[in-house]
């Protein structure tokens, strides 16, 4: 049932070729999974395996520049990720889906929202702002010109303890490991686009018009996150938040139990709204 499958898709918005991975059973309700900027599907290898063993159809894709998807030419706007979502589902026939994203993925899933709700059953947005103060959006000029430089496996070190903290990457030398390999595979065209996608991310104004089911999950050792996703639940019509103790950014990984539970809870929560 949870056996994967890489299909490549040439998108019609950015017409270059995107992988997306695909397990658990046709007949399933489809969750599209998204990732966070200098990782890739590979993020998601234990919620999703998790998912198809309940019966989900599993959709994860690779960002443009990132895992096995193409990067067109830099820069990007927040808008073009959501548009290649939309292909994506367009390229296997899929209607609507649950989106669960994180980071960057969130970010776009915001976009999703607003702008393509009829393609929405749920959204799960996970360790994401829906806009990019200056503080937020200003060291970005730095990590891509850093990539720039030297490449973008000069950033994954600062980026995985940032991520992670000190510890637990010192605990996980493997985790450590394969974020590192990822991040290093990323395409430059692919985080400098990113990148500038998250600078002039502006959908804020727009949240309160989400339609769709919401859960908000944030790390509680995210920085400046979990107070940003609270302000965010009190715009969303509905939202709901889930803070997980003792995670950073990607709590799916630091914090799975925690994560994959409140990710089960969001998915019942969404389905008993239909």
């Amino acid at each position: 049932m949870s056996q994967m499958t890489r299909h490549i898709f040439r998108l019609p918005h950015s017409d270059c070729e995107a992988a997306i991975h695909v397990q658990g059973p046709e007949s399933g309700p489809p969750v599209f999974m998204a990732h966070a900027i200098l990782t890739s599907s590979m993020m998601w290898d234990s919620q999703a395996a998790l998912l198809a063993a309940r019966g989900y159809r599993v959709l994860r894709a690779d960002t443009r520049g990132h895992g096995a998807s193409q990067a067109p030419a830099a820069p990007y706007a927040m808008d073009d990720l959501v548009d290649d979502i939309v292909d994506l589902l367009d390229a296997l026939a899929i209607e609507r889906a649950h989106y669960v994203g994180l980071s960057l993925g969130g970010m776009a899933g915001f976009g999703l929202g607003i702008r393509h709700p009829e393609r929405v059953l749920s959204l799960c947005l996970c360790d994401a702002r829906a806009d990019a103060p200056a503080d937020f959006a200003a060291p970005w000029d730095d990590r891509i010109a850093l990539a720039q430089r030297q490449g973008c496996a000069a950033l994954a070190d600062p980026t995985i303890e940032r991520w992670f903290g000190k510890a637990f990457v010192d605990a996980h030398p493997d985790i450590a490991a394969r974020f590192r390999q990822a991040a290093g595979a990323t395409a430059i065209d692919g985080l400098v686009g990113c990148a500038r996608a998250i600078q002039g991310l502006d959908y804020r104004a727009g949240v309160g018009g989400i339609a769709a089911p919401v859960t908000m999950i944030v790390g509680a050792n995210d920085a400046a996150l979990p107070q940003a996703m609270k302000d965010l639940q009190g715009e969303i019509p509905g939202a709901a938040l889930e803070v997980i103790d003792g995670a950073g950014h990607l709590p799916n990984i630091d914090q799975p139990a925690r994560f994959d539970a409140a990710l089960l809870g969001h998915l019942a929560r969404a389905e008993e709204a239909f």
